[in-house]
């Protein structure tokens, strides 16, 4: 069982993190900066820019070890309560050889647990955290979610963030009635510009199975995965990775459910089936008793991936919902690591079914 941390309060400091792509730090991102901070405190939260956030990306892509440092320093501030990632990219695993030797960060993580949130190449950090044993979300981000350039939050992912000021004993994770295109335009000239919204005429869908599973939630960015365990993308990537256990092993995947989507780039379907079958070698699916599969963006190559999933998963025939609103899709909803989860395949229902947050302890 992963330590929880408490949930979020009015009045609360957050911490903004750049660990890994340092957009926000530049110029062209000033309205986003502006936009998110003001809705976060609309929520009542503080928000903490950490000293190397806002530096850009020249200077954080060239130096790992300040991005590690803002971490250290959230999690070593009394006064910090939760943590926003800015957004993803492509190297956060840079930040592994900084974080996972220092003792007093992982003391810190384990003996002062703060809410984590974030998703794409974040689930190197969720991942990271894991294995020092502290409960973090697979959620929203500052710059795709609180920066959001409509009027407003998408209502969607809004409601989903304020699950975080909640602790209900079970949580329903319903289908989204709409769901958005990608922007084109980030400028401020997009300010106040609604998405281009569809009607969900699918729902969460029944790919394979019947009946009522519960599992532990274990998952991420399917990029992710694969870059971690190939070296696809960085030749030291997957060396890191391993040095580290970063990815579990096969015997932590044991009735959990796995949940998987992709990212921005909406892979070609030859390297999904790639991503999948390395997930295979790695006896996911062996141990695993379900799969959540993310709604692709703007819903490319939905109908490819689902016979590819269905073909690559064919001798375990393991129970999958597809369509879920987590991941690169607009809007996007909060899935907790490793907390227990129920999906009815025939109602097509996901449920969270325990709280997302410790328990609250009396002040002294």
């Amino acid at each position: 069982m992963l330590i929880k941390p408490p949930a979020l309060k009015p009045g609360d400091k957050v911490a903004i993190v750049s660990l890994s792509g340092g957009i926000l730090g530049e110029k062209f991102a000033t309205h986003q900066r502006e936009l998110g901070c003001a809705r976060i405190k609309t929520m009542g939260l503080v928000p903490v820019m950490m000293p190397n956030t806002l530096k850009g990306s020249q200077f954080l892509a060239a130096h790992p070890e300040a991005r590690a440092q803002d971490l250290k320093t959230a999690f070593a501030d009394p006064d910090i309560k939760g943590i926003i990632a800015v957004i993803g990219g492509d190297d956060t695993y840079r930040l592994l050889p900084f974080l996972m030797t220092d003792h007093y960060f992982i003391h810190n993580v384990q003996a002062h647990p703060k809410l984590f949130t974030g998703f794409s190449d974040t689930t190197i950090n969720h991942l990271m955290l894991r294995r020092i044993g502290m409960q973090s979300f697979y959620g929203p981000n500052f710059l795709n979610d609180l920066a959001e350039l409509d009027h407003e939050m998408l209502p969607y992912t809004k409601a989903a963030f304020l699950n975080y000021f909640q602790n209900k004993n079970e949580t329903a994770v319903l289908s989204s009635p709409v769901w958005y295109e990608e922007r084109q335009d980030f400028s401020p000239a997009a300010v106040g510009m609604p998405r281009v919204a569809h009607p969900e005429s699918k729902g969460y869908e029944t790919v394979r199975g019947s009946g009522k599973v519960r599992g532990r939630l274990l998952g991420g960015c399917l990029d992710s995965f694969y870059d971690i365990l190939t070296t696809t993308r960085y030749p030291d990537e997957q060396a890191v990775a391993e040095k580290y256990r970063l990815f579990p092993r096969p015997a932590e995947w044991q009735d959990k459910i796995l949940f998987i989507e992709t990212s921005e780039e909406k892979p070609e379907p030859g390297l999904y089936r790639k991503m999948l079958q390395i997930l295979k070698q790695h006896q996911v699916f062996s141990a695993v008793r379900a799969i959540l599969v993310g709604k692709p963006q703007d819903e490319t190559y939905y109908e490819t991936y689902k016979q590819i999933l269905l073909a690559e998963t064919a001798a375990e025939q393991l129970p999958i919902l597809m369509n879920v609103n987590f991941g690169h899709a607009y809007p996007r909803t909060v899935l907790p690591y490793e907390a227990q989860a129920e999906i009815d395949f025939d109602e097509q229902k996901l449920t969270i079914v325990e709280p997302f947050f410790a328990a609250k302890i009396a002040d002294k």
